[in-house]
């Protein structure tokens, strides 16, 4: 098993953040000790803790131990924009030794760390990084969210490319069905099991109201073994 996965998906809002809690869930059942991870966090609420990420804290509550918000989710920004606006906006500069440092910590806490991306692949931090330069600089395996709609080959397969231009393994995929009635689901999905690289390790219907504890029974954990 790696120590650390990162989990990408072909566009924002294609269900990353329930994908990694499917993951989490399935990893606790089978007693290993994971962690998710969201280093950058655009659209927060304001509490009395402090900003607040609602898919952070959906992380924090799926991982199997104990770990505070900050150790979850180190950056977070208020509006919900890319990263390198929401930084430029508060007058902050996103470092990625901060980034590995937060990794390196849940590492030690862990036996893996699933790492939730924001956005897709190429999601700019400042004006000439990428998260993605950083999953690089780490030398993560990769996990692809395909959020199955119209569209989704041609994001699914350049998202691919570039990862793998990038001298990244995509290890595994999943097919997330994010509309209640999707037109030639089955075809969509039998076409990406020929074209994309990696193992499919779900397929994920779509649940307009999802539990945590219900997602784990769609995810196939032999790439974690």
């Amino acid at each position: 098993m790696h120590k650390a996965y990162f989990v990408t998906g072909t566009d924002t809002d294609v269900g990353k953040t329930a994908c990694c809690c499917a993951i989490l869930n399935a990893a606790q059942q089978e007693n290993i000790a994971i962690v998710g991870y969201k280093p950058i966090a655009s659209g927060c609420e304001k509490t009395p803790q402090g900003l607040r990420n609602s898919d952070a804290l959906l992380l924090q509550q799926a991982s199997s131990m104990n770990v505070t918000y900050n150790e979850v989710n180190p950056y977070h920004f208020y509006r919900p924009v890319s990263p390198h606006i929401a930084a430029l906006e508060e007058n902050k500069v996103i470092e990625f030794s901060v980034l590995s440092q937060g990794l390196a910590n849940l590492k030690t806490k862990s036996d893996c760390v699933l790492i939730e991306g924001a956005g897709g692949w190429r999601v700019p931090i400042n004006a000439t990084d990428y998260l993605s330069s950083w999953v690089k600089q780490e030398q993560l395996p990769v996990i692809l969210v395909v959020g199955v709609k119209l569209g989704c080959l041609n994001h699914a397969l350049l998202t691919a490319e570039a990862i793998q231009a990038d001298g990244l393994t995509v290890v595994g995929w999943i097919a997330n069905c994010i509309e209640p009635k999707t037109d030639n689901y089955t075809a969509m999905v039998t076409w990406l099991e020929q074209q994309l690289p990696g193992k499919k390790i779900a397929e994920i219907p779509y649940i307009p109201h999802y539990q945590v504890s219900d997602l784990g029974t769609y995810i196939d954990l032999a790439i974690f073994s």
